[in-house]
């Protein structure tokens, strides 16, 4: 595999590994990225994401394209992972490769271990041994369990309750451990609460493969006609309207706090390893959510109410005053822009990435594809795939 080249002019620029970046919140931060000017190198087994949101990537971001390029693999390969760091050398890592299903987590929690926290032990001795020691961990609110009250802190007791957050709490523990064994280490620890939304273009966005296992997709998927309603878990609780509150953040926001704290990482020399919240510091109930999402896409979303689930608090929303203070980000958008953007991405995609190749976008065809949730193992290579200056991948 070629040695990768830094693009003439761009001499400064960092070169960022991002982990997951097929994904939904991984590509999303991928084009911040690289419209934010930094080089940014792809890593995904597109076990639940598709190479088509690395090619609108690169189709958004225009010029900026030349500094992006994508190897499939997975973490768990770690000859593969080998590979990748001995051809580039790279400035810091965003590590959001990972399984994300609570109720699949559940049913099968060696395979999270396995591919949460193994993959993770992969890539920090990969990391250590080529001398990357820069780190920002795509961490979860999972991580606190069900508080009594909110906003959350990051203060609060860590208690998850289920195996994925116990993945995510376990590869918290590695970071703070290495850190205490080699100061060199610099790490920033993000805790997302809801990530909903996707990029204003409509060309990225949420397209998980089964059935949704959060509210917005699924409210998605009832408004385009592939679901034919909206199960309610649960309408006795405390709350304004009897639903469960929790804090959505719109996955720009989510991004841009990305590149918060890389900056952090890139300045501050006693950063060491600070665990941060991503949200908006407000709660929505589901039905608020609900009606939000009727009132952008016009459709009427059909409700079934079910029963509460185990271990769901009641309220759970942030409190993100560290993160404003320390790494001077703050969400800027609200719900109605959650929604109206998550509706653009829907209506034109109405099947996801599987959706008929008739997306026009920056004057060339959409990436549309029969169905790529079932192109893993097939789709993509361990080489680079390359982009020039105008969006096309060769």
């Amino acid at each position: 595999m070629a040695v990768e080249k830094t693009v003439p002019g761009a001499a400064a620029a960092k070169t960022v590994l991002v982990t997951g970046g097929a994904g939904y919140i991984g590509s999303h931060a991928v084009l911040q990225l690289l419209l934010a000017g930094f080089r940014a190198v792809v890593v995904d087994n597109l076990n639940n994401s598709s190479e088509l949101a690395v090619r609108r990537v690169a189709a958004l971001a225009g010029d900026h394209s030349r500094n992006l390029s994508f190897h499939k693999i997975d973490l768990r390969d770690k000859e593969a992972l080998e590979n990748v760091f001995a051809s580039t050398r790279f400035d810091a890592v965003v590590h959001f490769a990972g399984l994300k299903a609570v109720g699949e987590s559940v049913q099968k929690p060696l395979l999270y271990y396995d591919n949460n926290v193994n993959g993770t032990v992969n890539l920090l001795e990969v990391m250590s041994s080529h001398g990357c020691k820069k780190l920002v961990f795509s961490s979860s609110a999972a991580v606190y369990g069900s508080p009594m009250n909110s906003p959350c802190t990051e203060e609060f007791p860590l208690t998850p309750n289920n195996p994925y957050g116990k993945t995510k709490l376990v590869v918290e523990d590695i970071c703070r451990d290495i850190y205490h064994t080699d100061p060199e280490w610099k790490i920033v620890l993000l805790r997302y609460f809801n990530p909903v939304g996707a990029h204003p273009s409509g060309y990225l966005g949420e397209d998980p493969c089964g059935i949704p296992n959060n509210l917005m997709p699924y409210v998605q998927q009832v408004a385009v006609g592939r679901r034919p309603a909206l199960t309610i878990l649960g309408n006795d609780y405390a709350t304004i309207d009897g639903t469960g509150v929790r804090d959505y953040i719109h996955v720009v926001d989510l991004a841009d706090g990305h590149i918060a704290a890389l900056q952090k990482l890139f300045g501050n020399s006693s950063i060491g390893c600070e665990a941060y919240n991503l949200g908006t510091g407000k709660g929505t109930s589901v039905l608020e959510i609900v009606h939000a999402f009727e009132k952008a896409s016009g459709k009427k979303i059909p409700l079934i109410i079910g029963p509460r689930r185990p271990g769901d608090a009641e309220i759970l929303f942030s409190s993100t005053a560290k993160a404003e203070r320390d790494l001077n980000w703050k969400a800027k958008y609200g719900i109605d822009e959650m929604c109206r953007d998550q509706w653009n991405w829907a209506s034109k995609n109405p099947n996801g990435y599987g959706s008929a190749d008739s997306i026009k976008q920056n004057g060339h065809r959409g990436y549309g594809s029969a169905d790529p949730c079932k192109q893993n193992g097939q789709y993509g290579s361990t080489e680079s795939v390359k982009h020039n200056g105008n969006g096309h991948l060769h």
